[in-house]
């Protein structure tokens, strides 16, 4: 079944490679003058119209009919000052605009350089649109977004498009895009490695599971981002999380209503306001959210000669609370200046209680109750200013923005010690944590294009994290009545780190349709840690380091592009890998952070053909990327300080190095007015080489997404949802967190993940006005498959651990839009368009 799936899949992606050529395309044709084509689009008062929407379509001759045809050739949006523009145009070539926008009648012009013109800029000047009057009960909006969108750099994942995520986090909307792999923790990797997460193009502190995806606009999936970008985020690259914003002018809004059959519900409210030179937005949003895991292991080990065997039988239940809330105002200072400020509030609280039954050889049975807490409140203040100039395109940005707050935890954990009569005594650990965090960033960026083609684009960023964990352990052992403190499993810790950059980039066209961008990133970067109890500082100063980038880009034909990439980047050691404190919570699950840790550093190449036929686009690529002092998870034995007796240790090592290399095959294609289809393949290659005497062989897997959507009559949508994954090595990245850990001792250099499927469903009915109102029901893992299945080994051990977490959730929601095209309310601008205020789904 597994294999015959994957077949498909892969037969799905490389059949566009064998699309026939669109009748009047001209392969090969380098030596075309390549033209430019602008203007500005203003209403019937003079004024710029923003965000409209300007299709470029090539007039063809199709020789089988011997009439005309049009083929989308590039799209666009207007900018804010009305403007728009289009590149690398064939002067011999016929061309049409289609212009549209809510409010406005559409217009269609019909463009032509001339086959002997020396014109190569055709500006079109002021393009006045008329006003719409129509009632708004009289309009139908039939136009729709992709579920992904392709460009050659990056993929733009489209949320409002996946209703298998509605009422869910960022993880649910994650798990169905292409290219992204989310196991049973949520932890999330991008070709099998964990990418660096941004909200609005900008660092959080924020984690996926923290952010509501019924908020979020699309995601952009960046697999080789440039020297532009924070050099942090090593293998994996970069997911951009885009909130919703509001782009018209009027009051709309939106409330979302939603359970799950474990007992989970989700509430969301959003508002907007946009009038004159102002733009409000506020959203809130609240989830309680029920977990049920049922799990097993199987540890055999050698310690000091003595062999011994550990089953463990798990069921845990977490019940959780994420209260989530925006406001943003953005503020015209003028055509050409916009300040914008936001603040984010974030408050949650889960309490996780694990049962485990456990039977040793050497020890007996025994059965183990953890009964946790743990709460943190984020609080965020983004600010922003963009200044336009006069010459199009040229920009200077300036963002400061704010991550902070504070965390705490408790648990008490007691292991009962059985025999044939039941108990016949007890040990009880108590666990008490607290923390707090601030992340600042402070960014300037500034584009200047120049009249020959080129771009310059420069920046300077200085990042500073600080952050505190107070963190205690006290133990009531067996036949003891008074609790004792652990001072060996007790750790007050402070860290602080920081990293200033700055990048530059120049970009241009060359001859025969061949585009370049080339850049350089500078960054300095240090780390200072203290354990309070001991006075132990640790400091830790990375030297100067360069990352460059290049990235050129061919167009084969005007279908058919070609581009290839070559980057530089870093992942240093988070807090939770360095702090030096041994977590004892699970004496079967003992870790450690090392604060000896030095920096990755990964060089990557990748080589894409992207090829569009129709209303399919295939995108087409292969990748390698080394990576050297690769951190990594690593189970060793040591002392333990508490039974003075030789243990296990989980903690993390830089080893020799990696290596992984691929291929990925992205198809996506609107087969029929009805069905939408996207599917991803993915194979590659990890290795992971801990030193130069230890033998690695690399491991081949593949994974792969199939994602259909459905748009029936009668205002009936469908989306059925696909994803296998094959054996792998475990992902090299993950975060460690304090407390009773919800999984089992792990290390991906020592380890893989068995194969695992998973399929979900989603339906959807849109009714009232309008289609204002809808209701959607989705099932999750409908097949109880999508389980995590571990297996490590090493020097004196071997583990399996199998884990199935909420599997067959069933979810249902219910939204309603709201909006008013007229804003009389303002009492201004009384000639606004009618449907500005109305919301396109």
């Amino acid at each position: 079944m597994k294999k015959i799936i994957a077949a498909l899949l892969l037969a799905t992606a490389v059949a566009s490679l064998h699309a026939q050529t669109v009748p009047g395309s001209r392969p090969g044709s380098f030596s075309v003058a390549e033209g430019k084509l602008s203007g500005q689009l203003i209403d019937l008062q003079g004024k710029p119209i923003a965000q409209a929407s300007v299709n470029l379509l090539r007039v063809i001759h199709d020789q089988s009919s011997g009439k005309e045809r049009e083929i989308l050739f590039k799209s666009t949006s207007s900018l804010e000052n009305g403007k728009f523009s289009f590149t690398a145009l064939s002067t011999k070539d016929k061309w049409k605009l289609k212009i549209s926008s809510v409010g406005y009648s559409p217009k269609d012009i019909v463009v032509e350089y001339g086959s002997d013109s020396k014109v190569l800029d055709k500006d079109l000047g002021a393009i006045t649109l008329e006003n719409d009057n129509r009632k708004l009960d009289e309009v139908t909006v039939t136009g729709r977004k992709a579920l992904l969108e392709m460009d050659i750099d990056k993929k733009v994942y489209n949320v409002e498009k996946n209703i298998v995520a509605a009422g869910g986090t960022a993880i649910d909307v994650m798990r169905n895009m292409p290219s992204v792999q989310v196991d049973i923790d949520g932890n999330v990797k991008l070709r099998n490695a964990a990418p660096t997460i941004f909200v609005d193009g900008k660092p959080t502190t924020l984690t996926p599971d923290q952010i509501p995806a019924d908020v979020i606009e699309k995601i952009e999936i960046i697999t080789n981002p440039s020297a532009k970008y924070d050099a942090s985020g090593s293998m994996a690259g970069i997911l951009n999380i885009i909130l919703k914003k509001n782009k018209k002018t009027g009051y709309n809004g939106m409330v979302t209503l939603g359970a799950d059959r474990f007992g989970g519900t989700n509430f969301m409210g959003s508002l907007n306001l946009r009038q004159n030179k102002f733009n409000i937005s506020l959203t809130g949003m609240n989830m309680r959210m029920r977990t049920n895991t049922e799990g097993d292991s199987y540890r055999n080990s050698t310690i000091g000669g003595v062999n011994s065997e550990v089953n463990q039988d798990i069921e845990g239940k977490t019940k959780g609370m994420i209260s989530f809330g925006r406001l943003g105002v953005d503020y015209d200072l003028s055509q050409r200046t916009t300040v914008s400020v936001a603040g984010i509030f974030v408050e949650g609280k889960f309490r996780p209680n694990e049962n485990t039954m456990i039977t040793t050889e050497t020890q007996g049975n025994s059965n183990r109750i953890s009964e946790s807490e743990r709460s943190f409140k984020p609080r965020g203040l983004q600010a922003g200013l963009v200044q336009k100039f006069k010459t199009e395109g040229e920009e200077l940005t300036a963002d400061f923005n704010y991550f902070g707050g504070t965390n705490n935890s408790h648990g008490t954990y007691t292991t009962n010690y059985l025999d044939k009569s039941g108990i016949i005594g007890s040990q009880i650990q108590k666990n008490i944590g607290s923390g707090d965090n601030k992340f600042m960033t402070v960014q300037a960026d500034y584009v200047k294009p120049f009249k020959n083609g080129m771009k310059l684009e420069t920046g300077v960023r200085a990042q500073i994290n600080k952050l505190k964990n107070l963190n205690n352990n006290s133990l009531k052992a067996r036949d003891k009545d008074d609790y004792e403190d652990i001072s060996a499993a007790s750790a007050n810790y402070d860290n602080k780190n920081t990293v200033y950059a700055a990048y530059a980039s120049l970009g241009g066209d060359l001859r025969d349709w061949v585009s370049y961008k080339v850049g350089m990133r500078v960054e300095n970067s240090t780390y200072d840690g203290e354990l309070i109890n001991t006075n132990q500082k640790f400091h830790n100063k990375y030297p100067l380091s360069l990352f460059p980038s290049l990235f050129l880009s061919k167009k084969l034909t005007e279908k058919d592009q070609l581009q290839m990439s070559v980057t530089r980047r870093v992942n240093r050691p988070n807090f939770f890998q360095l702090i030096p404190f041994v977590d004892y919570t699970d004496s079967l699950n003992i870790t450690r952070g090392n604060p000896d840790l030095v920096p990755e550093f990964t060089t990557s190449g990748e080589l894409s053909y992207s090829r569009t036929h129709g209303k399919g686009t295939f995108l087409a690529s292969v990748y390698y990327k080394k990576t050297t002092n690769l951190i990594t998870r690593y189970l060793t034995q040591e002392l333990n300080p508490i039974t003075d007796k030789m243990d296990f240790i989980n903690t993390y090592i830089n080893a020799n190095s990696s290596k992984n290399y691929g291929a990925e095959f992205t198809y996506t294609n609107n087969l029929k007015k009805w069905w939408d289809l996207t599917a991803d393949l993915n194979f590659y290659n990890s290795k992971i080489e801990i030193d130069d005497k230890t033998p690695s062989e690399g491991m081949w897997t593949v994974f792969g997404k199939l994602n259909n959507t459905f748009n029936l009559k009668k205002n009936w949508n469908l989306q059925l949802a696909f994803e296998y994954q094959g054996k792998t090595n475990m992902p090299v990245t993950q975060n460690q967190t304090f407390g009773p850990p919800m999984n089992q001792a792990q290390s991906s250099s020592q380890g893989y993940i068995k194969p695992f499927y998973g399929i979900d469903f989603a339906i959807k009915k849109s009714f009232l006005k309008n289609q204002a109102a809808s209701v959607t029901l989705a099932v999750n893992d409908i097949f109880r498959t999508r389980s995590n299945t571990i297996v490590s080994s090493g020097d004196g051990f071997y583990q399996d651990y199998y884990r199935l977490s909420n599997p067959q959730l069933v979810k249902l929601n219910l939204s309603y839009r709201f909006g008013k095209m007229d804003m009389n309310m303002f009492k201004k601008n009384k000639n606004q368009n009618s449907m500005e205020g109305i919301q396109m789904q």
